[in-house]
């Protein structure tokens, strides 16, 4: 964007991260059971990207991509690691900080140690049930203001907890809040963020982080939310033909396991508590974006909304994240404000490591050489020339789960998948298999795009510490880590 910085007041820049949402939740895009009415008036005014992806799809890698612009292995976590220290000295909000805008987080972040504020000026903290920081004997002060909150409103005690009602923080079991909604910590962001626009210096522009727990379990969204998607027909998730591929990992009768088939009942109620976590946050993004007005400051204010992975929901037998299939991978993403033509579908393949760039160039800061990410901001102009070419050849994915490193590559409207345990591979057309379903790793007809793939995965492999590739080819069975050796890589203190 090229605008005369002298005359032209810079703007601020709102950053709504949820956790956990799908890329095919938006009843803008057409999804048949959730309502998203307020984020559709967002989609309306600005720019839907339809394959935005997180390429490490669990919390603590895709936040690391994005808050630095980095690729997997360049911030080197490729799998679920906490207690790791946040080493990446160049971070999206310390570019804004240095710039002189006032910026802020409030809710989840996910990085260690917990108060660590990479490049925030302040953190208001609330991770949800963060397994690595619930210590008895550690007082929550040190790690959850939400809960130091929540234990002085009206009718709590010293001992009040969002685990009052047992629901574990990664499990299908769903039921309603069971305190008044005031008290959900989706409604917790939006109070502390109304608080904070009082509070800001009004003589800077600002960067707010607003990031919320939900539509990640505990699936407790309040009772109207809960209800509205309770007494739907019965859902037939997508089965694959491949996915006999995993029933070694299968755990029917654990409410969190990662492949499992459970009865009609607990998809149906788990599904209502999904969606209606889901409601009810873009619920309370309205009433911000309302405040955000009444303070007139919409207009001149960046506002982009998405999700640090999605969740597979049953697809395929799978739950939860972790996975290179859409249902985990594909995330929404929605940016709106000054200049962004409204209305555009972006069909470009774009991945959390590219807000940093576009964010910084929308607010007219330099972008650091140093990032892997690439700036979206000429996809959302107004001609709309070049809205669904390509960034790059082809996006790289990968993520530690089930004992092995899952890697993934999409080109075009292919997906290619290896596991490093077998061996397996799946390739998929997601133009006409959207829902993968189809393995066309065997098809004659489909081996030179099978060919081109495996190759692009080959060379990013290749120099990897746990040696997946040797003499040109894919070697299964090898052992992996979920962080990279720092030595291997660049973007570190």
């Amino acid at each position: 964007m090229t605008q005369d910085s002298s005359t032209t007041p810079a703007p601020n820049v709102v950053l709504i991260c949820t956790d956990q949402w799908r890329g095919d939740c938006l009843s803008i895009n057409g999804h048949p059971i959730v309502r998203t009415p307020y984020l559709d008036a967002i989609a309306a005014e600005g720019a839907n990207f339809s394959n935005a992806y997180s390429s490490t799809p669990t919390c603590v890698p895709a936040r690391m991509a994005l808050m630095t612009g980095l690729t997997a292995r360049s911030h080197r976590r490729v799998g679920y690691a906490d207690g790791v220290d946040f080493d990446v000295s160049v971070t999206l909000p310390g570019e804004f900080t240095k710039a002189g805008y006032q910026t802020q987080a409030i809710g989840k972040m996910h990085y260690y140690p917990e108060r660590g504020r990479i490049g925030f000026n302040d953190v208001i903290l609330h991770d949800g049930y963060l397994n690595f920081a619930r210590k008895r004997g550690r007082e929550v002060d040190w790690y959850d203001d939400y809960l130091v909150w929540l234990r002085g409103q009206a009718g709590e005690s010293a001992v009040s907890d969002y685990f009052d009602d047992g629901i574990n923080c990664n499990s299908v079991v769903a039921r309603p809040w069971s305190r008044a909604e005031s008290l959900h910590p989706t409604n917790w962001v939006v109070t502390e963020a109304i608080s904070w626009l009082y509070r800001r210096d009004p003589t800077v522009p600002f960067f707010l982080y607003l990031s919320f727990h939900r539509p990640h379990p505990p699936y407790n969204p309040p009772a109207w939310a809960f209800e509205q998607y309770l007494n739907l027909p019965d859902h037939e998730p997508p089965v694959g033909d491949w996915v006999a591929d995993l029933d070694d990992y299968r755990t029917d009768h654990r409410p969190d396991a990662h492949v499992a088939t459970y009865d009609q009942q607990t998809l149906n109620r788990a599904r209502a508590g999904y969606y209606g976590n889901i409601t009810h946050i873009d619920h309370q993004i309205a009433r911000f974006m309302e405040v955000l007005r009444e303070f007139g400051l919409k207009d001149d204010t960046y506002i982009v909304f998405t999700s640090d992975h999605g969740e597979m929901l049953g697809d395929h037998d799978l739950w939860r994240k972790g996975y290179p299939y859409e249902g985990s991978s594909r995330v929404p993403l929605l940016i709106s404000g000054p200049g962004i033509s409204g209305g555009q579908r972006v069909d470009a393949v774009v991945e959390l490591r590219d807000l940093m760039p576009t964010l910084l160039d929308a607010a007219r800061l330099p972008v650091p050489g140093s990032i892997d990410g690439i700036s979206l901001l000429g996809l959302t102009q107004a001609d709309q020339r070049g809205s669904n070419a390509e960034l790059r050849p082809y996006l790289h994915g990968e993520h530690v789960l089930l004992g092995q490193s899952i890697q993934w590559v999409r080109a075009g409207s292919w997906k290619y998948i290896w596991f490093s345990k077998n061996g397996n591979e799946q390739l998929f057309n997601l133009h006409n298999d959207p829902t993968e379903t189809r393995n066309l790793s065997g098809d004659p007809g489909c081996q030179n795009q099978l060919a081109q793939l495996r190759a692009s995965l080959i060379a990013e492999l290749s120099g990897r510490p746990e040696e997946f590739v040797q003499s040109g080819r894919l070697l299964a069975g090898q052992a992996v880590v979920t962080l990279l050796p720092k030595d291997r890589t660049e973007g570190q203190v």
